[in-house]
């Protein structure tokens, strides 16, 4: 192979590369709209966001499975544990803290900022993500 054909072939190769990146990316852009609901986002989901951020949920739980593994992933935990738990958790840890051998800190957390978590985690469950991460209950 001579200089020249290892040229063409590494820039060949890297145009095609990069055609394929651009399609995939904006294939991927185009179906978040479908897959993520956005006109689901209510003030709630947004205040339920913020409250997330706030206490920092993500250095222990993980969401979408992006986080910490300390804690439960909490993605679709509506749907697997239910929204009347999900609440007693959050009441309960606003209270005195929550868990066993890994207990959640003591937050203030008000009726609203409880509502509002709900919300989110509600909004984040209906997020298509090719059932990732995988995280059956049982």
């Amino acid at each position: 192979m001579t200089k020249d054909s290892a040229r063409n072939m590494f820039l060949g190769s890297t145009a095609v590369a990069a055609v394929a990146f651009l399609i995939l990316t904006f294939l991927s852009h185009a179906s978040y709209p479908e897959r993520t609901h956005p006109e689901d986002i209510t003030d709630k989901v947004v205040w339920g966001k913020r409250v997330w951020e706030r206490h920092a949920c993500i250095d222990c739980h993980t969401l979408l499975g992006e986080g910490a593994y300390y804690a439960p992933e909490l993605g679709n935990v509506i749907k697997r544990r239910g929204e009347d738990f999900v609440r007693a958790v959050l009441v309960s840890a606003s209270l005195q803290g929550w868990g066993t051998t890994r207990k959640m800190p003591k937050f203030d957390l008000s009726e609203e900022d409880i509502e509002g978590l709900v919300e989110f985690f509600k909004w984040t469950g209906n997020i298509d993500t090719n059932n990732w991460p995988p995280n059956e209950q049982g």
